[in-house]
């Protein structure tokens, strides 16, 4: 496949979608430049191709890499998913958090946790986790606790609606600065929202109505662009108030 011809900015494609073969980036106009290539890239002497389909994403002050959308997530530790209790051992919890294989949830591995004040949950509880450790043939293991043993916004999401998208979007939802389809609906409405970065989001509101209005939104928003989000929310709240 040929490659595609940059011009000299190098902040030519940024967020635009890319494909494998495609060159993002040439060095040879970026001089003085030390620059970070994360996944999805690769250098050929001055040229930096892409090496699978998604976007081509930047962050200061000089990492460029494809962010590409997958309906599979692949956990990585200080990942913040959301869980599903499938089965309950004396020691842990087994959880479902959409990767290759079922995680691990220690019954200590919560603020304060001992022996004498387990948890209990019951099969099909949604959990708000974070990935503590990954290696290669092993059960990723998770904690209801951020670094410092805190019990933070983690644990058990009661009531509300969970629902699935592609890791891209969850990825989009959780960016700062706010996506703009969480700004413009956080304004007109009152809700709470917890977003993995597996590909599950969970809304709640003390309407009913309000968690449909909100899940429909963001489900709507994943291939429309910051002013598309904004327009398409605007319309969707005319028609409700109607």
């Amino acid at each position: 496949m040929m490659g595609t011809e940059v011009s000299s900015s190098p902040k030519t494609l940024i967020d635009q979608i890319v494909v494998p073969g495609d060159v993002v980036l040439d060095l040879s106009s970026m001089s003085n430049q030390t620059i970070k290539l994360g996944s999805g890239l690769r250098q050929d002497n001055d040229a930096i191709s892409a090496m699978r389909a998604g976007k081509l994403k930047y962050s200061k002050p000089n990492k460029y890499w494809v962010e590409s959308s997958h309906k599979r997530y692949v956990p990585r530790p200080e990942d913040h998913v959301l869980g599903i209790v499938v089965d309950s051992r004396a020691d842990n919890f087994w959880v479902d958090i959409k990767g290759p294989q079922l995680a691990l949830l220690p019954v200590l591995a919560f603020e304060g946790g001992t022996r004498r004040n387990i948890p209990k949950f019951e099969v099909g509880t949604l959990l708000y986790v974070r990935v503590v450790k990954t290696n290669t043939g092993m059960n990723p293991e998770l904690s209801c606790t951020d670094a410092s043993g805190k019990a933070a916004e983690f644990g058990p999401l009661k009531d509300g609606f969970m629902f699935e998208t592609s890791t891209g979007l969850s990825r989009m939802l959780l960016s700062s600065p706010t996506c703009p389809v969480l700004e413009v609906l956080g304004k007109k409405l009152s809700f709470e929202t917890a977003i993995g970065l597996n590909g599950r989001v969970w809304v709640n509101a003390a309407a009913p109505r309000t968690v449909i209005i909100v899940s429909n939104a963001v489900m709507n928003s994943e291939t429309l662009s910051g002013t598309q989000q904004r327009i398409m929310v605007e319309k969707l709240l005319e028609r409700i108030s109607d």
